[in-house]
């Protein structure tokens, strides 16, 4: 914990962190929000399963464009602007009176114009601290995300289920407003520049490392969202048993992050992580009983941030600084994906053989994710004596002669 405190002792650190949490507090609760207004309003979870899929797609083909713009036009340009047709869109589902595709185009428009936080905090972090404190720092990065996960979809579910639905999507909108603006505005957006990337949009993905980033997230969230599937179909929509293990879940998670924030990364870091993890949800299905699922999933959060970090480092330590924001864009798509694709697949399992399907699904995107990791263990960069920030842009400097 003193090289924690020691971390957030340092300059913007602390106000960084807590902005971007801030600004990212609506994606923790815009999908449940979406889910119970649609629902409310057409009568029919396939239709409020259209509007969600619809934002999904908007995220994951924005993800990688708008955070390369952010090297082209500056963050706070390209933030401001998709925070800014963002708001209009959720406005938009809330108020206006709208038919099915009407539902899907906002929902795409939100999800196409989902402001590109995660990418922009990322790229900052390596001009923020020194070499040896940006690991601890994408481990505690990793961790303190967990906050969102445990207490925004609580808020709106009070808000949308007590007071309206209408008002839970007003109030993603003015925490989008509050949170986004704050970012935005924070001083460290104005001191660092991302350059332009003379790479082709898209070979930034083919460098061995960020391809594993993308493709183990893809594995791990997959894994997570077929397990909250498997939670919410084992105790049901509306009982607090579900909340609670998926609480515990999270807290699991921040326990690991901030344990093992201090450790170097070295080849089989991500391997050793994911073990966890497959191990915790391999013991779940032995029992639906509340207290073993509480157990099992508290062993396997252990190792989600921490596996996390891990992407975070390796994707940052392996492109040139003006690559990073396009990196973690496609790192970002690839765990939207996962988790589309995780809670399908569990959905599916469950409807055939009962919440231990989504279980199952669940370790079979952790085994097929630690596979990847062992195999490829080569292609992981070894940090543990070595800076992990990522390389400097060189260009040519004029020289005048006479």
């Amino acid at each position: 914990m003193a090289a924690y405190r020691d971390l957030l002792r340092t300059p913007g650190v602390t106000r960084m962190i807590t902005a971007q949490l801030a600004a990212r507090f609506p994606s923790g609760m815009s999908a449940l929000a979406i889910l119970l207004h649609v629902e409310q309003q057409t009568q029919s979870y396939g239709s409020a399963g259209l509007v969600l899929a619809a934002t999904s797609v908007g995220q994951a083909l924005a993800g990688p464009v708008t955070s390369r713009w952010m090297g082209a036009w500056g963050m706070r340009r390209v933030l401001t602007l998709t925070l800014s047709v963002c708001v209009l869109s959720v406005l938009g589902l809330a108020l206006l009176p709208l038919s099915l595709p009407g539902y899907m185009a906002f929902g795409l428009f939100a999800g196409l114009s989902t402001p590109p936080v995660q990418s922009a905090v990322r790229t900052i972090y390596p001009k923020l601290v020194n070499s040896s404190q940006l690991t601890p720092l994408f481990s505690l990065d990793a961790s303190l995300q967990e906050i969102i996960w445990i207490l925004a979809p609580v808020v709106i579910t009070l808000v949308s289920t007590q007071v309206g639905t209408a008002e839970g999507l007003l109030l993603v909108a003015i925490i989008l407003v509050v949170g986004g603006g704050w970012f935005v505005l924070s001083p460290e957006l104005g001191r660092v520049r991302i350059p332009r990337s003379r790479r082709a949009f898209g070979l930034v993905v083919l460098k061995p490392p960020v391809l594993l980033a993308t493709v183990v997230g893809f594995l791990l969230i997959g894994a997570v969202s077929a397990v909250e599937v498997g939670v919410v179909a084992t105790f049901g929509h509306d009982g607090l048993e579900a909340g609670f293990i998926l609480a515990v879940f999270a807290v699991g998670s921040l326990i690991g992050g901030l344990s093992m924030g201090h450790i170097p990364i070295g080849p089989w870091a991500m391997a050793r992580r994911l073990l966890i993890v497959t191990v915790g949800l391999c013991l779940a299905m032995v029992s639906l009983n509340i207290f073993w699922l509480g157990g099992t999933l508290l062993l396997a959060g252990i190792g989600i941030a921490p596996a996390l970090a891990v992407l975070f480092a390796i994707t940052t330590a392996s492109v040139k600084f003006s690559e990073t924001a396009e990196a973690f864009g496609w790192a970002g798509t690839g765990q939207l994906i996962g988790a589309a694709s995780g809670s399908a697949v569990a959905g599916f399992l469950v409807d055939s053989a009962g919440p231990q399907g989504a279980y199952f699904a669940g370790v079979l995107f952790a085994i097929v994710g630690l596979i990847v990791a062992a195999v490829f263990v080569r292609s992981f960069p070894d940090l543990r004596h070595r800076d992990p920030s990522p390389f400097p842009d060189t260009e040519p400097v004029p020289v005048t002669t006479s």
